[in-house]
């Protein structure tokens, strides 16, 4: 086994191990010795870094769900103005999300994973987000395209909304009726957060 150095391309070797474990088990059935086995490290070198799987998972949703919203946010010469590029790139965003191969396996194996993050508090992920979502209204708001209000608080309904038809659309949705499939739904949420955002 070898050591790792705690940067970021060696941080992404034991994030694309837990991954792969979690993919193919689910998380309950992943151990950390699976993961240091697949990353080829020690358990004592995980441990220094992650104290239990379930931190290390936090990470790798991080890691993921930050991704996806990056790839997401088109870039600023694509769109006339802000917000026309953060509704594009929150609906991109919330489609990928749902498409996403971890997402699917924790909610059809793990979904109480989620709970905390839904019910009783903000993790790293939601904060990344909320920042990210928090400059971008700013900018919104000083080219005039977004209504202005308190940006933090912006931000939070924005994130509520679209992690709402993230997490539940498939509750909703009927894939039978073209009127209430998932991209009918995409549509209202578009629709959402172009009435809520715009001056």
């Amino acid at each position: 086994m070898t050591s790792i150095r705690h940067n970021r391309s060696d941080a992404d070797t034991v994030l694309d191990a837990v991954r792969d474990c979690v993919l193919a088990v689910g998380v309950r059935r992943t151990t950390l010795a699976d993961v240091a086995r697949r990353a080829g490290v020690s358990r004592m070198t995980l441990y220094r870094r992650w104290p239990d799987l379930r931190t290390l998972v936090g990470d790798l949703m991080t890691r993921e769900w930050l991704a996806v919203a990056t790839r997401a946010m088109p870039g600023a010469s694509e769109g006339p103005h802000t917000r026309a590029r953060l509704v594009t790139g929150l609906v991109a965003g919330v489609t990928e999300f749902r498409d996403h191969p971890l997402f699917h396996k924790i909610l059809d194996v793990d979904p109480e994973l989620l709970l905390p993050y839904v019910l009783d508090r903000r993790g790293a992920t939601q904060e990344a987000l909320l920042a990210l979502l928090t400059d971008a209204l700013r900018e919104g708001h000083a080219d005039g395209s977004v209504r202005v209000t308190h940006p933090e608080r912006q931000a939070r309904a924005v994130l509520l909304l679209v992690q709402s038809f993230a997490l539940s659309l498939r509750t909703m949705t009927d894939e039978d009726d073209a009127e209430l499939d998932a991209a009918a739904f995409l549509g209202e949420l578009r629709t959402l957060l172009e009435r809520t955002l715009t001056p």
